[in-house]
């Protein structure tokens, strides 16, 4: 009876206890997936963060992703350590006509220019914030009615000769 009044089963201590370091490792691959020390611009290996999360005493929530929690524990992380998100590498091919207008618009948006192109059209090769992504893509798509161009380059930031073969 039990069971069908709250619909849930239990789970044994040891089950649940297994769910959640799993979860815990999870959280710590993003985080060394989605990371980068500052000053080597290498990435974190995950061991390292699962000791970083231990360090701070993080505690897995079982009921919000993995993702949410991965977010949470870089904030927490960025208070004692040098630790930030690597930038994604971005290139935008833009039609003249708004190419410039537009450079504009998305320059509070952009880390770094690494290249620039004009030619029968603008081409930029950039370092961005993840975060900034959607707005990027948006602001692409609304102001060249799609003909304009985005691709995903990188996301990790790598050294140069650092390219790891997957």
């Amino acid at each position: 009876a039990q069971i069908l009044s709250k619909g849930e089963l239990q789970v044994s201590d040891k089950e649940r206890h297994t769910q959640l370091e799993q979860m815990f490792r999870d959280i710590a691959t993003i985080v060394a997936d989605k990371c980068v020390n500052p000053e080597t611009k290498r990435p974190y290996t995950v061991i390292l963060i699962e000791r970083a999360m231990k360090d701070i005493h993080y505690s897995v929530k079982p009921n919000k992703s993995t993702k949410q929690q991965a977010l949470e524990v870089i904030r927490q992380l960025k208070e004692t350590m040098q630790i930030e998100r690597a930038h994604m590498r971005l290139r935008f091919i833009l039609p003249v006509k708004e190419g410039k207008k537009l450079k504009e618009r998305l320059k509070p948006l952009i880390k770094v220019i690494e290249s620039e192109d004009f030619h029968e059209q603008l081409e930029i090769v950039c370092l961005i914030d993840p975060g900034c992504f959607r707005e990027i893509d948006e602001l692409i798509r609304s102001e060249t009615k799609g003909k304009g161009t985005l691709e995903v380059l990188s996301l990790k930031d790598m050294e140069e000769g650092d390219e790891k073969l997957e």
